[in-house]
């Protein structure tokens, strides 16, 4: 009884945290929306990854997603992560955010995360920073706070070589730190995982790009003693296939 008032407090103050982030962007979009024609209402979606992986017993499917609604200095941001693998979904991610300028190139973002899979469902609080650093590295940084006292940090660095206006090579990286275990998500305190990639795309137009690449997974600690137990891999280097939209 104890565990599920924590529980239940816990969630709680996730449901608030979303509601006050949607109350502030609702007055922060009133606010602009008063600002005239000199700010136009804006919007950008972009498929990242829409590609085919190539594993040692099957051919997972994985898109990765964001996009936006706003205008210069506020913004409501969309980001999704889903994976298909034989017909199942093994990993959904949603995260919903208000993105609000606080410096040239760097927005602070508040709101949301629901991961749908893995099974059981998760909410988490979020807290992040997104923006470039000198020489045009893209960093994206989230600290998630979820119930019975769960913790993530995510941090997530990518940066485009141009070698000609259409051939690009991007490598990029993301490491996954929880605060606690958790063996029926499969993931471990500290150190979770480590995903690093490198995809080399042409852009037929500016918005339709194919790519190949390949793409590294490597688990961690109790992570990966947990994906052992699993019958899962704990360091997968795979080839990619795909295409990079936008619009």
């Amino acid at each position: 009884m104890k565990t599920f008032k924590r529980q239940l407090s816990m969630s709680k103050r996730v449901f608030l945290s979303f509601i006050l982030t949607i109350c502030l962007l609702f007055n922060q979009v009133s606010t602009v929306l008063a600002s005239g024609m000199d700010d136009p209402l804006l919007t950008k979606v972009l498929i990242d990854q829409f590609e085919v992986r190539d594993a040692d017993d099957s051919n997972p499917l994985v898109l990765e997603g964001q996009g936006w609604i706003g205008k210069d200095l506020q913004k409501l941001w969309f980001k999704a992560e889903i994976e298909r693998d034989d017909g199942e979904t093994e990993e959904a991610e949603l995260q919903v955010l208000y993105s609000h300028a606080i410096a040239p190139y760097w927005d602070l973002q508040l709101g949301l995360r629901h991961d749908f899979q893995p099974s059981p469902s998760q909410s988490w609080a979020v807290f992040g920073f997104q923006g470039l650093l000198p020489y045009y590295f893209e960093v994206d940084t989230a600290l998630f706070i979820g119930e019975s006292g769960r913790s993530g940090l995510r941090l997530g660095v990518e940066y485009e070589l141009l070698f000609t206006q259409r051939l690009i090579l991007t490598p990029e990286i993301e490491v996954n730190f929880y605060g606690q275990n958790d063996k029926s998500l499969g993931i471990g305190s500290g150190l979770s995982d480590v995903e690093a990639g490198l995809r080399l795309r042409y852009e037929i137009r500016r918005e339709f790009a194919p790519y190949i690449g390949i793409n590294w997974n490597k688990s961690f600690g109790n992570t990966a003693s947990f994906a052992s137990d699993d019958g899962k891999d704990t360091d997968d280097l795979q080839w990619v296939i795909g295409l990079r939209i936008w619009f």
